[in-house]
């Protein structure tokens, strides 16, 4: 069983951020969600880049596509394993042990 996303984005929306219900890239990446990224791009568009807090941090998980989407972002920018865990705000091992699997 998955959350429901595209509800839980909505009911933001409409009781904290009604101003931003009219802004149609808003809308059409929460119709269009299909992976982690999109729900940490929809975050980001939402709450602010800035608005993540350490112990959140900690509670991320991240699916096979979204793993795969940012080791091959690595190797498009030709980024090593600390600037692309800067990037994307994770840990060196992390990405370490997702090249060890994936890759």
């Amino acid at each position: 069983m998955k959350p429901d996303y595209r509800q839980i984005y909505t009911d933001i929306l409409t009781e904290k951020y009604p101003e931003k219900i009219q802004d149609q890239y808003i809308k059409h990446k929460i119709e269009h969600i299909n992976n982690v990224m999109d729900i940490l791009t929809i975050n980001a568009l939402i709450f602010g880049k800035h608005n993540h807090e350490p112990e959140n941090q900690k509670l991320r998980s991240y699916d096979k596509s979204s793993i795969l989407i940012i080791l091959d972002y690595q190797r498009k920018n030709q980024m090593n394993n600390s600037q692309i865990a800067n990037h994307f705000r994770l840990s060196r091992n992390t990405i370490a042990k997702w090249k060890k699997i994936y890759v």
